[in-house]
């Protein structure tokens, strides 16, 4: 099936104008640095790509799931290559199951992103989260372990080991 050429040009144009606010250079010696962070502008704002970034990412998680593998492949390559978008588009805050289900989606459609260790971090924060709002975590983790890459690509496990790991822990 692949990736509708539209929807990848959507996210490429989307990446363009995020590219400047992803890698403009953080001032260290500012004080006042963090807070600038944490309070201004969110990059899809600052870019005027939030509907259309948000968007692509629902339609993105959506092909990845009722999909087949060589699709899912193309939309892990596609968040691979246009790695601003992927920094600065996620999802609202999960508080249901089906929440939850997409985070876990999108967790395994960016296959280990830059730095496994930061999935495992949104991983753990996500599992911390799930057992605040009594959500049993386990079999939307093996669900998704099956649609997940099972390439190892940074020498910590696939994200399919991963996310059945995590299903595995009590």
């Amino acid at each position: 099936m692949g990736i509708p050429s539209e929807l990848e040009k959507t996210v490429a144009r989307a990446d363009a104008l995020l590219k400047p606010i992803a890698h403009r250079p953080v001032d260290h010696t500012d004080p006042t640095w963090q807070t600038r962070l944490r309070e201004g502008p969110r990059p899809l704002d600052e870019a005027n790509v939030r509907e259309q970034a948000e968007a692509a990412l629902s339609d993105l998680l959506d092909l990845y799931e009722h999909t087949d593998e060589p699709t899912r492949a193309a939309v892990r390559a596609l968040l691979r290559r246009y790695d601003c978008f992927t920094w600065a588009t996620g999802l609202p805050p999960a508080r249901t199951p089906e929440s939850f289900r997409r985070e876990l989606l999108l967790i395994s459609a960016r296959d280990h992103g830059h730095d496994t260790r930061d999935e495992l971090v949104a991983l753990h924060d996500l599992s911390r989260q799930a057992e605040e709002a009594e959500v049993d975590l386990s079999p939307l983790l093996l669900e998704i372990a099956d649609l997940s890459s099972t390439e190892d690509r940074y020498g910590m496990g696939s994200i399919r080991r991963i996310l059945t790991a995590a299903a595995r822990r009590p």
